[in-house]
């Protein structure tokens, strides 16, 4: 398991007097999850991951339908990693099929070769592949 391999390379770098810096920064941020609220996070679980309630039609939030083909006027981008192994690939980019009202011309789907969930959002792919794509996609699409 590759997190566990990361572990026992920080204790060895621990042990040899190397400070693990980058390890923490990436635990830090890979451990937030540990921040949200239990009854929040099995809610989404159950919501996104068990009854799969968005695709299916059946979301709702404070009493109301969540209708994604009713989106129109904005653009979607959607970003995973080729080797995520939290969302499958294919999950995001199935936010296009249903976002079916927003033009084709505004839509746009990245896989970031060679990264996992978290590489998608921390570190040198997210620098360096995936904010400029960010910014760029929200420059085209600003009127």
């Amino acid at each position: 398991d590759k997190h566990s391999k990361s572990y026992m390379d920080f204790f060895k770098d621990r042990a040899a007097g190397r400070p693990g810096t980058a390890h923490l920064k990436f635990y830090d941020e890979y451990n937030a999850v540990l921040d949200l609220d239990a009854e929040f996070y099995l809610e989404t679980i159950k919501v996104v991951f068990q009854d799969f309630d968005l695709p299916r039609g059946e979301w709702d939030v404070d009493g109301k339908r969540v209708r994604p083909q009713d989106i129109q006027s904005t653009a979607l981008l959607t970003i995973e990693g080729a080797k995520d192994d939290i969302c499958g690939l294919g999950q995001t980019e199935a936010a296009h099929a249903l976002c079916s009202s927003i033009p084709e011309s505004n839509k746009q789907h990245m896989v970031v070769d060679g990264t996992g969930h978290f590489g998608i959002f921390s570190g040198h792919r997210w620098r360096d592949e995936v904010c400029p794509k960010i910014a760029a996609f929200i420059a085209e699409h600003s009127h």
